[in-house]
């Protein structure tokens, strides 16, 4: 996957390691603990999880710690802010270097298993009511996330809607949304209303299906939404995004974090090769 390649990885691991808590080493008087496992390491091992789907056990062998001590640092770096950081930095990079396309954007949600449980997930209606979780995504006319919401997996994607306008307009990226694209699945009154009440009057709903006749059935207009399923793609393929065993809520944020950070970094990764072989040839 990409996402594991080590220039990938080395630009991620740059950007984060400024977000982490300041630490001082100490060597024990009696020199008789281990040394400390380094930051590196264990947020490879993180990584590795994230895409693989891995258990802990299994990244703590890779990052040559124990599971504690991997679940100790995420908790550490949650606590710290630092994923969070990770992603509007990656952002806000994206916006510099090649520009966000806030013409045509597309949100849609996408539900996954949990099979622990734990806050923030529910029955999921597509998988014979196992216990699933859910995120609703904001993508560019790139795709590129611009903003995000989870939930449980029993939830639908109207009341998802709200509060994923709100983190696009908390970026300051709202007001330069031009057109909306949303699914069937929001065509109704409420929705239309919350989409005025934000200021997106240009907003494209596709049709419930309706009834045609043989000769001319009824035509329903998607729009322009597969940027955000080619997005909802992409994250899918996280292996611990697609069947997650996390039980909190903010360990699932830092996740999804995490996996659109390294999405937009491949994304500025290919965008430099690619001016850096036009420049060889």
């Amino acid at each position: 996957m990409l996402a594991l390649e080590p220039s990938v990885v080395d630009a991620v691991w740059q950007s984060f390691a400024a977000y982490l808590p300041k630490r001082e080493e100490t060597a024990h008087p009696l020199g008789c603990h281990r040394p400390r496992i380094s930051d590196r390491d264990c947020f490879e091992a993180i990584l590795f999880r994230l895409v693989t789907g891995c258990s802990w056990d299994v990244a703590g062998r890779l990052g040559k710690g124990s599971e504690t001590t991997l679940r100790r640092r995420r908790d550490e770096w949650v606590a710290a802010g630092a994923f969070e950081r990770l992603v509007e930095e990656a952002i806000a990079a994206f916006d510099k270097v090649i520009g966000l396309d806030l013409t045509e954007v597309s949100i849609d949600g996408s539900q996954h298993k949990a099979p622990a449980g734990g806050e923030g997930t529910g029955p999921n209606p597509t998988d014979r009511g196992k216990t699933g979780w859910k995120w609703s995504i904001a993508t560019d006319t790139n795709g590129v996330p611009i903003g995000w919401v989870t939930d449980g997996a029993n939830r639908h994607d109207c009341i998802l809607l709200p509060p994923t306008l709100d983190a696009i307009r908390d970026r300051g990226l709202l007001a330069e949304v031009e057109t909306l694209h949303l699914d069937r699945g929001y065509d109704n009154g409420v929705v239309r209303s919350q989409c005025l009440k934000r200021g997106l009057a240009d907003f494209m709903i596709a049709e419930r299906r309706k009834s045609g006749t043989a000769d001319k059935p009824k035509r329903v207009p998607l729009g322009m939404r597969w940027p955000v399923e080619r997005t909802n793609s992409w994250l899918s393929n996280f292996g611990q995004l697609r069947r997650n065993t996390d039980r909190f809520i903010p360990h699932r944020l830092a996740q999804f974090a995490l996996a659109v950070a390294l999405i937009i970094t491949v994304k500025l990764v290919k965008w430099a090769k690619r001016w850096g072989s036009l420049a060889v040839a």
